[in-house]
């Protein structure tokens, strides 16, 4: 199985795939979709739609894991966070690809153990965990934990028959 993870960002989304084989996790690939050169936000959410598109397209994931909102202090930036995470669903939904959400603290814990790991400890445990010769990106690191924590519930969540 072939998971698509993201972590959307309205100035940078982070993808990652990995693939699950029994209990093995392998590493496919990762990046960022980087919208920082758009200055009108509903052109950010096209190119994070067509960036996830191209990278569904080139990869043929079976299922999409997105990360989900955390609390933000200020409620502009919490609101545009949303609607990349729309871009970012749509995209994957488009596709017809299944979408998990995953919090941050379920994520975090997924991979490092502890639900208030920090980007670093993420990062590194990531690296570990599939086997990487260096760290990803902040964001594709992110991207490629919610994979690895979707990898982690699969089975779990076929026995609910989700």
């Amino acid at each position: 199985m072939r998971i698509l993870g993201i972590d959307p960002g309205s100035r940078v989304t982070g993808y990652g795939i990995v693939v699950k084989q029994g209990p093995e996790l392998g590493f496919v690939t990762c990046g960022t979709i980087r919208t920082a050169g758009e200055r009108d936000f509903s052109r950010r959410l096209l190119v994070i739609f067509e960036g996830l598109c191209q990278v569904i397209e080139q990869h043929r994931p079976d299922v999409a894991a997105v990360e989900d909102l955390f609390l933000a202090r200020n409620p502009r930036s919490a609101l545009k966070l949303g609607q990349a995470r729309g871009a970012a669903v749509v995209a994957a939904l488009q596709r017809r690809l299944a979408v998990h959400d995953y919090t941050p603290r379920m994520v975090k814990q997924a991979v490092a153990g502890y639900g208030q790991a920090d980007k670093e400890q993420v990062q590194r445990m990531v690296e570990m965990l599939l086997g990487l010769n260096g760290s990803p990106s902040s964001d594709a690191a992110d991207a490629l934990a919610v994979a690895i924590c979707h990898a982690n519930h699969v089975d779990h969540l076929a026995a609910l028959g989700r």
